[in-house]
């Protein structure tokens, strides 16, 4: 009996540690550390997403509900905000402007919200105008639901397209048996919408009965990263896995990248969440991390100031505290190296129009990297 119970449990450990396939393919490369860094705007402990305005100053959001305009050395918070549902992993998150903002003035703002059905919050996306450091003409776009009080999962990152839509992502909310694979159920999936928040004829799912039309794509976990191609136009994303697993995708319409049916992770606990990582109709992930480095933003780079990174990918690890840089040849991923290595977590990563890459890291707030 004692030989059985011995058995039993090292097979269940076989299994879990197969289970959490480690990807070495590609090694990662030490800090080549030829920068510098410099913390431009300080004292914010979670600063989400940042856009640049046309002045050069900065919006930037903190995720407990604060909207911080940083300009000529001084940070405002901006008044008029929505009540944002700040729990768990969820609050006030991205933040991206029209690309004809000039002339429209629309601001895109994603955050967990308490409003619709049940109890806790949501994520929820609005557009709004920038006056006197206040929000204006707040239009409600598109919010997820039900509501849960689960504090994980809500995503989330705004990006539009060459051809002016705009996508978003809402994470499955920690139910990911239930809403990842159900396209009449939001979260768990990536959005598509006309910058006015209707629904573009062309989304796959429309016209079918009870369908979330405004779903691009399905099967995700928590997409914390999402950035246009410059080269393709494409949409690429980055999710969080659970204990490995976590992807790189390129988003594609109608597209299923899976989970929890496949997965290249298992579960915190150690349980099994799926014994498959491929299966027929349903998307392989571009890249993915094992072990999890758990990626928040995503940054293409075309600026000249970086010439070796030039035309490569940058991604946060919010649980290694370094910046990566993966490495790209069309869209295979052929190199990875470490930046900003013990800089923090960090949280998001963007171009700014002067061509210097800066970072939001948690507990300092946003950090340029300065080429020597």
């Amino acid at each position: 009996m004692r030989s059985l119970a011995i058995f039993l449990f090292s097979f269940v450990i076989f299994s879990c540690e197969a289970q959490l396939k480690t990807n070495d393919a590609i090694p990662l490369q030490e800090d080549a550390k030829n920068y510098s860094l410099e913390t431009v705007v300080d004292g914010i402990n979670n600063p989400w997403g940042m856009a640049f305005l046309p002045d050069g100053s900065l919006l930037i959001t903190e995720k407990s509900g604060i909207l911080y305009h940083f300009k000529n050395g001084t940070k405002t918070e901006v008044k008029n905000l929505p009540a944002v549902y700040n729990r768990g992993q969820g609050g006030l998150m991205d933040i991206v402007l029209h690309p004809n903002y000039a002339q429209n003035g629309w601001i895109y703002i994603t955050y967990a919200s308490t409003e619709g059905e049940g109890e806790g919050g949501n994520t929820k996306l609005i557009r709004a105008k920038l006056e006197n450091e206040s929000l204006v003409q707040i239009e409600s776009l598109y919010k997820c639901g039900p509501n849960t009080t689960r504090g994980q999962h809500f995503g989330s990152r705004i990006v539009f397209d060459n051809a002016g839509y705009l996508y978003f992502s809402a994470g499955e909310r920690g139910n990911h048996f239930v809403n990842p694979q159900d396209i009449k159920r939001d979260n768990g999936k990536i959005y598509r919408l006309n910058d006015d928040g209707s629904i573009p004829k062309d989304n796959p799912f429309v016209g079918q009965a009870n369908a979330k039309e405004a779903i691009y794509s399905y099967g995700h976990r928590n997409p914390q990263g999402l950035a246009k191609n410059p080269v393709t136009g494409a949409i690429w994303e980055n999710e969080h896995g659970p204990q490995g697993g976590d992807e790189i995708n390129i988003i594609k319409k109608a597209a299923n990248y899976g989970w929890p049916v496949v997965t290249y992770g298992i579960d915190y606990d150690n349980s099994v969440i799926s014994n498959i990582q491929q299966k027929e109709g349903i998307e392989d992930p571009l890249y993915y991390w094992a072990p999890s480095i758990a990626p928040s933003g995503m940054a293409f780079v075309t600026s000249n100031k970086y010439p070796e990174w030039k035309g490569h990918l940058l991604v946060g690890s919010l649980k290694f505290q370094y910046l990566e840089l993966v490495k790209l040849e069309g869209n295979k991923v052929i190199g990875r190296q470490k930046i900003a290595t013990n800089v923090g977590r960090l949280r998001n990563v963007t171009q700014g129009p002067d061509g210097y890459i800066y970072m939001g890291v948690e507990g300092k707030g946003i950090v340029k990297i300065i080429p020597n």
